[in-house]
């Protein structure tokens, strides 16, 4: 019997379940994967908002993932919400470190949750700096939304040849792989681009699904893909399977809460 894939989730904790750590366990289980968590910061939110914020130490952050690399082993890392620049350097510390080598040895996608769905500024200008120096040089896969991409490159994005030429400039100043979400686009299909590093990019659309329950998209398509990655997957049909997950997600959404409801990860075979 072949072992699951064993993959990693550095991110927060949503007491609601929809996003975050638990998104990401669950994602992982249902796509066949073993989930380990090395949890950033614990949080008090719901489908309305997000009612309190504690961090978790930069030293507790490092056990929790050397714990799991050291004994367990690794596959995949899917890394989400960090919160701040000490834990974005305790992160990389870790991955560095890690046994037999350099942590570019296993898949590391790399969800820089700057900017949420509402347009609240997730992480300040200190950790973004953090993570552009210390944890995008090791990044097999970035996957920011439009408005991450734009505060990423300083670019205006009103365009779609905008979009593309902010997206190969990204990828070809840091040497890797870049998914551009085009959830927060206009019109009734969504557009990812998967760009390489020398700047070449693949197209991935589909219809817009018209839901309110979308909490934890960006938190499951990335975690699927580290999951796919660490199954053996090549890098564009990981992407194509992941998106496929998310979509069925969303319309398995149970429709709890008043506000952005979870996803249905748990309806998805």
């Amino acid at each position: 019997m072949t072992p699951p894939p064993r993959v990693l989730s550095i991110a927060g904790s949503d007491s609601s379940g929809g996003a975050g750590i638990q998104a990401d366990i669950k994602t992982i289980t249902m796509l066949g994967g073993y989930a380990m968590t090395a949890i950033t910061a614990i949080t008090a939110q719901n489908t309305v908002g997000v009612q309190a914020v504690e961090a978790i130490s930069t030293e507790l952050l490092l056990r929790q993932i050397a714990a799991c690399i050291d004994d367990i082993g690794v596959d995949a890392v899917k890394i989400g919400m960090l919160g701040s620049a000490a834990s974005v350097q305790a992160a990389a510390d870790a991955l560095v470190a890690a046994p037999h080598g350099s942590a570019t040895r296993f898949p590391i996608v790399l969800d820089p949750v700057m900017i949420a769905t509402s347009g609240a500024r997730l992480a300040d200008d200190a950790t973004v700096d953090a993570m552009v120096e210390r944890l995008f040089p090791i990044a097999t896969l970035l996957t920011p939304n439009l408005p991450e991409l734009a505060a990423l490159t300083g670019a205006s994005l009103p365009t779609r040849d905008d979009i593309i030429a902010a997206g190969q400039a990204l990828a070809r100043a840091h040497k890797f792989h870049l998914l551009v979400k085009g959830g927060h686009g206009a019109g009734e299909t969504v557009v990812d681009l998967l760009f390489g590093p020398d700047g070449t990019f693949q197209e991935f659309a589909a219809p817009r699904i018209p839901t309110r329950h979308s909490h934890g998209t960006g938190c499951t398509l990335s975690s699927a893909i580290a999951t796919l990655l660490g199954k053996g997957l090549a890098l564009a049909e990981a992407v194509a399977q992941a998106r496929d997950f998310v979509r069925a997600a969303l319309l398995a959404a149970p429709g709890f809460g008043a506000g952005s409801g979870p996803l249905g990860h748990h309806a998805v075979r």
